[in-house]
């Protein structure tokens, strides 16, 4: 597993590359009965350009409260932040989506297909709000890239649920996102599906030279991003990563020493 450094380490993006997020002091704090609870507390991040980040921790950290923050799908109760250069606390509900159109795309846990349409139908949804020509071809092409060409007139109930996650990437990429936000995308799917749409997540985002925030919490998977950093205590402290080769030799070492010993 990767291991911390005994000190927070700040991050400093390379001169030539364009800061796609930057966090400053923030903090989020809701009510909990009598008293409130601080999830986040002089949380700092800078994400650059083209870079993939995985933010890992245990369930109950705030994980996705901080990537609903990032994504201006919430707003915090301190600090700065800031989305392509833009600041989120000077805009209102309306802005922020109009800053996220066409430039973000979103990957769930429960993959939040609207029920009612099919997967060509769910694809096209974030093609209504940019000015991209030929929605539906295009939908249909991104289906197809993902491997789901012979299911375009399904709805989500009759699709698998790694079918389903693999109809939300299409969603995800089809407006070509300079950010994608991944919130525990093999939550829901069993170890092997659950790899399955990490190659194709990885595969897209190698493609199309996205930033990738991916939130997780499971180390290995973090290993595949250029960045770990862990939430812990309110705060994010930038992981030394053992590389996803060496973990995948080691997991294959152990399994193999475990069938050894049971035989």
């Amino acid at each position: 597993m990767p291991t911390s450094s005994a000190d927070p380490v700040e991050y400093r993006p390379a001169e030539d590359s364009a800061l796609i997020l930057h966090a400053r002091d923030l903090e989020k704090t809701v009510a909990s009965g009598e008293r409130p609870l601080t999830i986040l507390k002089d949380l700092e991040l800078q994400v650059s350009e083209g870079q993939s980040v995985a933010i890992i921790g245990q369930s109950g950290t705030g994980k996705s409260t901080l990537l609903g923050l990032l994504a201006g799908l919430d707003t915090p109760t301190s600090g700065e932040l800031e989305l392509f250069g833009e600041s989120l606390g000077e805009m209102d509900e309306d802005g922020r989506a109009r800053l996220r159109a066409g430039r973000v795309g979103f990957v769930f846990q429960n993959f939040q297909l609207l029920p009612t349409l099919t997967a060509l139908e769910n694809v096209q949804l974030p093609l209504e709000l940019t000015p991209m020509a030929d929605d539906r071809s295009r939908a249909r092409e991104w289906l197809q890239r993902v491997g789901l060409g012979e299911r375009l007139g399904h709805l989500p109930r009759q699709l698998s649920g790694g079918e389903q996650q693999r109809v939300a990437l299409a969603r995800a990429f089809v407006t070509d996102p300079v950010l994608v936000f991944a919130d525990e995308p093999t939550g829901n799917l069993d170890p092997v599906t659950g790899e399955q749409v990490i190659e194709t997540l990885f595969a897209l985002n190698r493609e199309a030279g996205t930033t990738l925030v991916l939130v997780t919490h499971d180390a290995q998977l973090a290993a595949r991003c250029d960045r770990s950093l862990r939430l812990e205590n309110g705060r994010l402290t930038e992981q030394v990563p053992v590389p996803f080769s060496e973990q995948k030799q080691a997991t294959e070492k152990q399994a193999a020493g475990t069938l050894e010993q049971s035989s």
